[in-house]
């Protein structure tokens, strides 16, 4: 795999994504599926991965259910990957068509103060960000992680700002310059929902398991003023493209207890899990980091 998303390689993936992204939809997602179909049975460790997670978070549910949530997964994820190619490279228009938007759009561009847009690890997260470069005319800052290949890095990157009105910091720099954005009027497009380890985070219940969830949603929205309005991004079957939902600001978020914050932000976001659990990164070592003294879970 380093081979090939090296060098030359790189290119090649790339031109493959603008070449594909021409096929209709309905033709992309069966390929998409035809993928992750086959992933399925390469990707071993993260079949692992999904499926660990699932019996940790949805021990209600038979094992031969959770299999079959885990394998939907990677056929959610690998259209996820494949339809990249739409969402950087697409006129305009067409994603346009294919991006549902429902709910209060335009909210942040009435509200005077900060804005933060709370948005699940769900597999169609980028298209929510496209939706809100599209549909928003308020400016939008977020952070991502850098690739170790440079040139897949700078297509992300170009993909990720190609409408112009977005800045993306990478998880490794410092906060400072995301920060500033806020403060001269972007929109924080936040993803709060993985581990990044101990440090600026508590052990907060997720599906009742103790997981390393960070408190800058709590934190940051109470020093800078920020209104929380959550967005979910769902893929549609075969050609029907995506939805974006953009739900009603919490109005009790947040308040002084940032822990407390952090627990009911986990809360919806198993909310949101539940109604479609095939669309979630289960792929994501969730509760990597442990308690000191638990044992480790994978």
């Amino acid at each position: 795999m380093k081979a090939l998303l090296s060098g030359a390689g790189s290119r090649a993936v790339l031109a493959f994504l603008w070449l594909f992204q021409w096929l209709p939809l309905a033709w992309q997602a069966a390929c998409g599926r035809a993928l992750g179909a086959a992933l399925w049975r390469l990707a071993a460790s993260r079949r692992r991965v999904a499926l660990r997670n699932l019996e940790l978070c949805l021990p209600e549910r038979p094992p031969s259910e959770r299999e079959r949530i885990a394998r939907e997964l990677f056929q959610w994820f690998s259209r996820s990957v494949l339809e990249r190619g739409l969402l950087w490279y697409a006129p305009v228009a067409r994603l346009r068509h294919l991006i549902h938007v429902e709910g209060d759009v335009g909210f942040a561009d009435r509200h005077p103060g900060p804005v933060m847009w709370l948005v699940p690890h769900f597999v169609g997260l980028d298209v929510a960000g496209a939706a809100v470069q599209l549909y928003v005319r308020r400016p939008g800052v977020s952070i991502y992680q850098a690739q170790t290949n440079p040139v897949i890095d700078a297509a992300v990157r170009r993909g990720r700002l190609r409408h112009g009105n977005a800045q993306i910091f990478a998880r490794s720099e410092t906060a400072k310059p995301l920060m500033r954005a806020v403060r001269q009027g972007a929109g924080f497009f936040n993803l709060p929902d993985m581990d990044f380890g101990e440090r600026d985070a508590a052990f907060v219940p997720f599906f009742g398991v103790p997981a390393a969830t960070l408190l800058a949603p709590s934190r940051m929205a109470r020093a800078l003023g920020m209104k929380v309005q959550p967005v979910v991004a769902e893929m549609l079957p075969g050609g029907q493209g995506w939805r974006v939902r953009f739900l009603p600001p919490w109005d009790d978020f947040p308040t002084g207890d940032a822990l407390a914050d952090t627990a009911r932000m986990n809360r919806w976001i198993e909310g949101q899990v539940r109604q479609r659990p095939e669309q979630y990164f289960w792929v994501h070592k969730r509760f990597k980091t442990r308690p000191a003294g638990e044992p480790g879970v994978y």
